[in-house]
């Protein structure tokens, strides 16, 4: 560590030895410095503030009625869009600036200028949308005008680009919605006429082919099973009819005095009856009116005998004595419980052939018919897949016009100007005292680094440690020049001519700093002398 502060002595001692090119390179670089500084134009700076309200009072109230966009990403693209150069050339137009261009060459530095120098920033808070527009100009009113432009593409490119937004997706919906429209008309069509070819074998309201197949056997199944029971009943019932007694007689008895068998007679027979009964108790047997009453009894219990073996022979085809037995009343019930059975089993004969008709034209079309609901269920899928698609568009499109509508009403952001653009009266720039005190420094860094290097090529010892390790030889001790050598004079002069030429280098940079500050103020005694 000793080493290095000994070396970093040596330095600024050679440094301090070389320093009369500290003095030429201020002198050489200063004052041209300086005064090229002091005949820089003055620029002026126009700024303008404005606050973006992206809250609406309509955004609550259409909460799931309308597509929103953010605000906030939309100012923002605005604001990395502004200095594009559609709007740059718009800018140049609106402040004139495009007549002073030339030449293309000059029209591309004029946008590039414009470019560079236009400043939109953000200066409010994370949650406050205050942004500030700048540009600096030789000229104050030119300033202002361009910021004022800048300003008003800014609000109207903000929007008038909700209305762009909205009226592109309207058209972009309505192209889609008549596209599917199209394709609908096409999928019905399709559909249409795919029923129409196949109207005899698509499935129906009991669902697809294998699921009708099972129906229909599961149909067969219980007709059988129905059919067996009533071949079972009737085979009973038969037996029963065949084992039951047949007397004449008993049953001549119980067909006369039994009405389980009903005729076209009875009611007129039991009416003659009464009236008989009636007569018979007033007058004798011999009475006229008791012989016709007894006349017309007879003729009608014949006329009723006839009627039941008419009909008991159209039921029963057997020989005479099954006729004289089927006037048993419990036969004639036996006999109509055949009748009903035999008239059961045959309709459910029909019933049953009918059904195996049905299961045989199933079980023979089984390699079509699932082609064919395959084909049918996916014509129905994509016919319901473009008409969901189709309404949702239809939806869309009612939600868009809802929003427009919302958007043409009131603006989703609105834009209220803070600080309007002035022309400036005092400069922004440049920053001359900066600059002096930059090129000041500049040289003088110049000038240590020029003493640097000289004493670096050009070496001088400059204590008896840089001796030692020079020579490798041990130093004993240091003798100090006299002052008949004249080297101290030579050194204070040499001190002196350094001091005086800082301080008048100093003594002329406060003056052009203070023709920086106040150039009317300095110049104003000097125009009064001359």
């Amino acid at each position: 560590m000793q080493e290095i502060i000994e070396q970093i002595v040596d330095y600024l001692k050679g440094i301090w030895l070389k320093r009369r090119f500290i003095i030429i390179s201020t002198w050489l670089i200063c004052p041209f410095a300086w005064v090229f500084i002091s005949q820089l134009d003055n620029v002026y700076e126009s700024e303008a503030r404005i606050y973006a309200d992206t809250q609406s009072i309509l955004g609550p109230l259409l909460k799931g009625l309308t597509v929103k966009t953010d605000p906030e990403v939309q100012i923002r693209l605005m604001i990395k869009t502004l200095l594009s150069r559609p709007n740059l050339e718009r800018i140049t137009r609106m402040t004139d600036l495009d007549v002073q261009a030339n030449t293309p060459a000059a029209y591309e530095s004029l946008i590039d200028s414009l470019k560079s120098n236009i400043v939109i920033r953000k200066t409010g808070g994370r949650n406050e949308n205050i942004f500030t527009i700048t540009y600096q100009d030789k000229n104050p009113e030119m300033a202002k005008n361009v910021v004022n432009s800048a300003l008003t593409v800014f609000i109207e490119n903000t929007l008038g680009e909700n209305r762009n937004d909205s009226n592109s997706a309207q058209k972009f919906i309505g192209s889609q919605i008549k596209d599917y429209e199209n394709r609908l008309l096409a999928a019905e069509s399709r559909l249409t006429d795919f029923k129409q070819k196949y109207s005899g074998v698509l499935p129906d309201q009991y669902g697809g082919f294998y699921q009708k197949l099972n129906i229909v056997k599961e149909q067969l199944k219980i007709t059988e099973l129905n059919l067996l029971e009533q071949e079972t009943q009737l085979k009973s019932a038969k037996s029963q009819l065949n084992s039951s007694p047949s007397s004449n007689d008993n049953a001549q008895n119980n067909i006369m005095n039994s009405n389980s068998i009903q005729t076209t007679y009875d009611d007129r027979i039991s009416e003659l009856e009464a009236n008989l009964d009636s007569l018979q108790l007033r007058y004798t047997e011999m009475h006229p009116d008791v012989k016709e009453v007894k006349r017309r009894l007879e003729h009608l219990n014949a006329q009723r005998t006839k009627e039941i073996d008419e009909y008991l022979n159209a039921t029963n085809n057997g020989d005479s004595n099954k006729l004289a037995t089927s006037q048993n009343p419990v036969i004639q019930q036996l006999q109509i419980q055949v009748n009903q059975l035999e008239n059961a089993v045959a309709s459910t004969n029909v019933r049953a052939k009918d059904y195996r008709q049905q299961v045989k034209e199933l079980e023979s079309k089984i390699h079509i018919l699932p082609e064919i609901e395959a084909e049918l269920t996916s014509l129905n899928r994509g016919y319901e897949i473009t008409k969901s698609k189709y309404e949702e568009l239809l939806n869309r499109q009612e939600t868009a016009q809802l929003a427009q509508q919302a958007d043409e009403t009131t603006n989703p952001i609105q834009f209220r100007v803070i600080d309007p653009p002035r022309a400036p009266t005092e400069p922004a720039g440049p920053k001359r005292i900066l600059f002096l005190l930059g090129s000041t420094i500049f040289a003088f860094g110049v000038g240590v680094g020029l003493s640097l290097l000289f004493s670096q090529i050009n070496p001088v010892v400059t204590s008896s440690s840089q001796v030692s390790k020079l020579t490798g030889i041990p130093v004993f001790g240091i003798v100090s020049a006299t002052e008949n050598l004249g080297l101290q004079r030579w050194h204070k002069r040499k001190t002196l001519i350094f001091i005086i030429s800082n301080s008048v280098l100093l003594i002329v940079l406060a003056f052009f700093i203070l023709y920086a500050i106040a150039p009317n103020a300095l110049l104003a005694p000097i125009r009064g002398i001359l």
